[in-house]
């Protein structure tokens, strides 16, 4: 969805400034700005009065707007129309202002002068706070429409883990459980999305990354439609031109897909590049998957801790998944958590390779047998983290996979892990000593 966005600011150099850095936010619909207070609460009246829907989801409010003070017109916008996102740019943004900003009913505050990453940031956070208002009020046109689809990263510590088969499964227990669920390739150097699942398509990830406004029509052509139901975004089949999509492509692309899709899970491979970190960092659920022996926990911790360096996510707010568990390893999950510091989850993957590999030397892992102990235990990874429609997947009794295939598509699944708000991205610091 198109997010709507009306900025007010009495200072024509600042107007000019915000229009132009507006049309850089990825899905943002800026509206012709406001020279004062007064031509903002009548522009915003004559909206409400023809439908709610026809307001913007997000006003921007200068420091420098009047007649009316800056603060006054937020708390003004705030309580004449409940239904749309406040944010106020001022060049003090110190406790006092903040709190000042949330009193009256702000829902950010973003400092002048402007920066692309924390616009986009409050921008966004404000425009999924009002989406969710209207969806609660029943004011929406449509339920899952706006920034509120999920993104949940799929990370190996190192290769030969089982990092792609993962994400593949869980793609599949989504939407199998009938959540509208797109999987995204992101190793892109090495991506075998494509492979696990029998697919070629002559359309890729990187076809997006010059394209400055993605819009729902080019995203349709580079996604192919799966009969298994996922709509596939598969990384490109010349690993070199993997380097075109950055940290801004890859900012767009995901905010793309969040508007249409109810979940996206991506594959960001075992690398640290650029356009993962930038999922890593704005995903709601980030999963890091490992197995039981020396070389891959030691690569895991690696993997945290440059995560951490480079500022892109925690390691309590990442989910690690223990894959080719037996209770006979000498390392045990308790060991891993405790070692990488990351969030538990309860279910281990079990060493059964033997019910794998017919199906992966077929390219063919969505006709894995559901009664396979590799993929029971995989989607019920999927319900501990909240992927799947029914809330009760995330129960303590593991779903089967038949059962997640035999739900209803009732929507809110709740996650067991706490999901992280996405921050500024980080820029990766190369050559910087851990």
């Amino acid at each position: 969805m198109t997010i709507r966005i009306l900025p007010a600011a009495g200072d024509a150099d600042a107007a000019r400034s915000l229009v132009a850095l507006l049309g850089q936010l990825p899905d943002a619909e800026p509206a012709p700005p406001v020279p004062d207070s007064t031509s903002l609460l009548d522009i915003l009246g004559r909206l409400a009065a023809d439908s709610v829907d026809e307001l913007p989801e997000v006003v921007l409010v200068h420091e420098r707007i009047g007649p009316v003070p800056a603060l006054e017109l937020v708390r003004e916008v705030a309580l004449r129309f409940p239904a749309v996102g406040v944010v106020l740019l001022s060049s003090d943004t110190g406790p006092a202002v903040f709190s000042a900003a949330m009193d009256s009913g702000a829902r950010g505050l973003v400092g002048l002068p402007l920066h692309y990453e924390e616009l986009a940031a409050r921008a966004g956070a404000a425009a999924q706070w009002s989406a969710g208002v209207r969806r609660h009020l029943g004011l929406g046109a449509q339920a899952n429409t706006g920034p509120g689809g999920r993104v949940v990263t799929v990370t190996g510590a190192k290769g030969g883990v089982g990092t792609t088969f993962t994400a593949v499964q869980f793609a599949l227990a989504a939407a199998a459980s009938g959540r509208r669920t797109a999987l995204v390739d992101l190793d892109l150097q090495a991506g075998d999305v494509g492979s696990y699942l029998d697919v070629q398509f002559r359309r890729s990830i990187a076809d997006l990354a010059g394209i400055q406004d993605i819009s729902p029509r080019v995203l349709q052509d580079a996604v192919y439609e799966d009969r298994t139901g996922l709509a596939l975004l598969l990384a490109p089949a010349e690993g070199e031109r993997g380097e075109d999509l950055d940290e801004r492509a890859t900012r767009q692309v995901l905010s793309a897909l969040r508007a249409r899709y109810e979940l996206v899970v991506v594959d960001c491979g075992t690398q640290v590049t650029g356009a993962n970190a930038t999922a890593v960092e704005q995903a709601d659920v980030a999963v890091l998957v490992t197995t039981p022996d020396v070389v891959a926990v030691r690569a895991a911790k690696r993997m945290v801790r440059m995560w951490e360096r480079l500022q892109v996510r925690k390691a309590q707010d990442t989910a690690l998944v223990v894959n080719r568990w037996s209770k006979h390893t000498e390392i045990q999950p308790a060991l891993i958590e405790k070692i990488t510091r990351t969030r538990p989850t309860r279910t281990p993957v079990p060493a059964a390779f033997k019910e794998l590999q017919g199906v992966v030397d077929a390219g063919r892992v969505q006709d894995l047998d559901n009664r396979s102990t590799v993929k029971q235990a995989l989607w019920a990874l999927a319900g501990e983290l909240g992927l799947l429609a029914d809330p009760s997947a995330a129960g303590s009794s593991a779903p089967s996979p038949a059962a997640v295939a035999g739900r209803g598509a009732g929507r809110g699944a709740g996650s067991a892990l706490a999901v992280r708000a996405a921050g500024p991205v980080s820029r990766l610091r190369r050559g910087r000593e851990g």
